[in-house]
């Protein structure tokens, strides 16, 4: 699983994740069970301007959201640059809500993305679109 798979996942984890990798290690996975939040988790990836081809590195991040119970930023293209918080990659943050519906954690997510700055900055604006899509039979 790549980053912006795995984040949300991460995100609905309520069991401690060392605790399971050292059952899995210790060969008694069978003896733990993993705990999870059953809500809906949607991720939103904040690139770099360039992305994909040519990422821009070092423009400064000046505004990040909160984290919160249900909205968490994961760092994935971030570094400190003299203490100041810049862009270092082309997926720079991938910020990940929880809900009670679709709806509900994409509402979250985009809410939170807004709070994000940074030059250059872009991201998509469709994600959880085919899930909200009336389905035919």
């Amino acid at each position: 699983m790549g980053d912006p798979e795995t984040q949300p996942i991460m995100a609905r984890l309520k069991s401690d994740l060392v605790m399971l990798l050292e059952a899995a290690i210790d060969g008694r996975l069978d003896q733990v069970e993993a705990e999870w939040d059953r809500r809906t988790a949607l991720g939103v990836v904040v690139a770099a301007a360039g992305y994909p081809d040519a990422p821009r590195k070092g423009d400064v991040i000046t505004r990040l959201p909160e984290d919160r119970d249900d909205c968490i930023t994961f760092h994935a293209g971030t570094a400190l640059s003299g203490g100041t918080l810049v862009t270092s990659g082309g997926r720079v943050l991938c910020v990940t809500a929880l809900g009670d519906t679709v709806r509900a954690a994409q509402k979250s997510a985009y809410d939170a993305v807004e709070r994000v700055q940074f030059d250059g900055m872009q991201y998509r604006r469709d994600i959880g679109h085919r899930a909200l899509r009336p389905r035919t039979l």
